[in-house]
């Protein structure tokens, strides 16, 4: 979820669970940074260049589902849902704890119900919470909350870590169709990004009501304090017009509240617990910073094994030096040690994590011609119907892809590409910018690094954003070739069935699906539901499976949906921020078969976590080579006889693995390598090598 505290105006390029309290010891041209000025604005929107996917009609199942928390209609392809699971007492929505508003009595810290309005990230509790549908700070009606916000995930073994304003809970996916609640983590501080590396699990916190103790009751204000008057709000612009659309709704301006008073136990930045006993995790450190952690990235590097890396995105305010030695703020033109415009590096030693700490703070948004740290995009528009895109001062999320020595940030005005070789000192190698982009949010390598789709969090993840009148490429995800560590955009994605103005919906968080010969991810939409797109064709990505739910409430906007859907060893796992976790798995349609859900199948991962992106490497065996055969049946890439013949040569290396038989089999493994030199596409030739290769080592290791 975006959270942001300042934008400038110029417009520039470059069951049985154990409830557990913590303590202490326990498209149009892409514009590329450092350009020209932008050119006068055009006489009217302009046309993307490149391929976004079509809305879908009315007659879209998703359209018109009935409204309601656990009782919405429902409507899925391709998905089948085979269990949800409530949150737990003192998370669901009846808990009398109540929900994230840090002003609200027990409330956790999270975006109070406007969640676009960061300012709030600031309030006390002394304040009050304004009521459901009243005003924000920015104009916009607030919504209902549900309890404590799940956020984000992470997996080891057969347990999954889910993220919340509040805290963790930990789930016991032994039996995935009955998963089950194992132990609450009682631990307020934000949205609680989560990440897991052998018996250590790592938490942002960014909110000012964590503690160090990981306690509940907030930071007390001073006797007899009294917060000071709010700025004026600045003007908020006119909605924009868009090509071939209606004017969008104009992001309000933000102004960020004055901080409270500085407090030594006030907690910012990331914890780190040892969960050696699942039940009885204990914080072993807690790394202060600046501007906190709204989320993190876990890094391993290859080279050291007594070492992992969390980098840290912060995208809050950066608190006083009186609270935290060094934390300055400021234009870094007149203060050169202003904690904007970076990101902090924390090294933990695996045999003592306690001796957590922060080793760098790189400047990666640096002009590296002139030296301005504030080297990326500036804010504001690109041009006449163009986004107002937020300034270059923080990245969201960033994602590391160890394997090729890369990482992909996500990072408010810009996408930028990273050397990670060196994991202390990363080196920005490019960065893009998009006219139709408001905050970019998150990105995913393929799995081949070949392409990076990034996503635009366009109204901060509380607004209805999937409109039928909102443009099809913004809100939606962006999908850039890369080659020779160059970024170029092909395409748009955007979950295709309009949403009505009670859902909150746009791009959000998801991973691959390690289907062999293909580029597939299921991602979260929010209240827009899950969307499995295949983006193997970067310049025309195309949904193969959904699921969706109607509104969380028909009558009022509310503040629900998946926060994250990812793939883990056969099943999608969904954080839903209102209701609980959901559990799903792929079934055959047109555009999937058996055969590919079975490869995908082979691959498991002992752990996961989506922002240290694994590379995946499939078994050599005929479960991974049918999948390829079915890829190419269905472009008519393969002569149909000859498929049938390569699928009876197979069927009988199975039924008898004698010589004479794999023999046979590997002369056709050895010309399906030939033909790939003629095949009609790419992809096609990469696949028929890949099923020869499949083939050739298989079939010998039989005999």
């Amino acid at each position: 979820m975006k959270k942001r505290t300042t934008r400038t105006k110029a417009a520039v390029v470059s069951g049985g669970a154990v409830m557990v309290s913590i303590a202490l010891a326990a498209g149009i041209p892409m514009l590329r940074a450092q350009q020209a000025p932008t050119p006068a604005p055009a006489s009217k929107p302009p046309a993307s260049t490149v391929y976004m996917n079509p809305r879908a009609g009315n007659d879209d199942p998703r359209v018109g589902l009935k409204g309601g928390l656990y009782d919405a209609g429902e409507a899925a392809f391709g998905i089948e849902h085979l269990a949800t699971l409530p949150k737990p007492p003192g998370f669901a929505p009846d808990s009398a704890e109540g929900g994230d508003n840090p002003n609200t009595p027990g409330g956790t810290g999270a975006p109070p119900p406007a969640p676009a309005d960061p300012a709030a990230s600031a309030r006390t509790p002394a304040e009050g919470a304004p009521a459901a549908g009243a005003p924000a700070a920015g104009g916009r009606p607030r919504v209902s909350q549900y309890g404590s916000t799940n956020s984000d995930l992470a997996f080891s073994g057969n347990h999954l870590f889910v993220g919340n304003y509040k805290g963790i809970n930990t789930y016991d996916i032994d039996n995935p169709k009955e998963i089950k609640l194992r132990t609450s983590l009682v631990c307020p501080g934000g949205q609680g990004d989560v990440s897991v590396y052998g018996h250590l699990l790592f938490m942002s916190a960014e909110a000012i009501n964590g503690r160090t103790d990981c306690g509940t009751q907030g930071i007390p204000l001073p006797a007899g304090y009294v917060a000071p008057p709010m700025p004026p709000p600045p003007p908020t612009p006119a909605p924009t017009a868009t090509a071939g659309g209606p004017a969008a709704p104009a992001e309000p301006a933000f102004r960020p509240r004055p901080l409270p008073p500085a407090s030594k136990d006030r907690f910012r930045g990331v914890r780190i617990f040892d969960i050696s006993d699942i039940a009885n995790p204990k914080q072993v450190a807690a790394v202060q910073s600046c501007r906190g952690s709204h989320t993190h990235s876990l890094l391993v590097d290859p080279k050291d094994k007594d070492n992992v890396f969390i980098y840290i995105s912060g995208t809050g305010q950066v608190r006083q030096e009186e609270e935290l030695a060094g934390c300055t703020s400021g234009d870094p033109t007149k203060n050169p040690s202003t904690a904007l415009f970076r990101i902090d590096i924390i090294k933990v030693p695996l045999a003592h994590p306690e001796e957590a700490k922060i080793v760098n703070s790189p400047r990666i948004f640096t002009d590296s011609q002139t030296g301005a740290l504030n080297g990326l995009w500036k804010g504001g528009n690109h041009g006449e119907g163009t986004q107002r895109t937020s300034v270059t001062d923080q990245c969201h999320d960033i994602t590391i892809y160890a394997s090729l020595g890369l990482a992909a940030g996500a990072c408010s005005g810009n996408g930028i590409l990273l050397d990670i070789s060196d994991p202390i000192h990363p080196v920005r190698i490019e960065a893009v910018s998009d006219p139709n982009y408001s905050y970019w949010h998150s990105a995913n390598f393929s799995n081949d690094g070949s392409k990076v789709l990034f996503t635009d969090e366009w109204g901060g993840g509380g607004q209805p954003r999937c409109r039928s009148t909102d443009p099809m490429n913004w809100g939606a995800d962006a999908i850039f070739t890369l080659k020779d560590r160059k970024l170029t955009l092909a395409s748009y994605y955007k979950m295709p069935a309009p949403q009505s103005d009670m859902e909150n919906c746009v791009a959000h968080n998801g991973s691959l699906i390690p289907i062999p010969g293909r580029d597939i991810e299921v991602q979260a939409w929010y209240q827009g539901g899950l969307s499995v797109v295949d983006f193997t064709d970067a310049s025309h990505p195309v949904e193969i499976a959904f699921y969706d739910r109607g509104p969380v409430d028909s009558t009022k906007r509310g503040m629900a949906g998946f926060w994250s859907t990812y793939w883990y060893n056969g099943y999608i796992y969904g954080s839903e921020i209102a209701r609980g976790v959901d559990v799903f798995k792929l079934v055959p349609n047109k555009y999937l078969t058996q055969n590919e859900i079975d490869a995908s199948n082979q691959v498991h991962f002992d752990e996961l976590n989506v922002q240290n992106q694994p590379h995946v490497v499939w078994p050599a065996n005929f479960v991974v080579a049918r999948a390829y055969i079915d890829q190419l049946k269905r472009d008519s890439a393969l002569d149909p006889n000859r498929i049938a013949a390569l699928e009876e040569a197979m069927a009988k290396v199975d039924a008898h693995a004698d010589k004479k038989n794999v023999a046979q089999l590997k002369l056709m493994a050895a010309n399906l390598d030939k033909t790939a030199v003629s095949a009609k596409t790419p992809v096609d030739a990469k696949r028929m090598k890949a099923l020869a290769e499949v083939i050739e080592k298989s079939a010998g290791a039989r005999l």
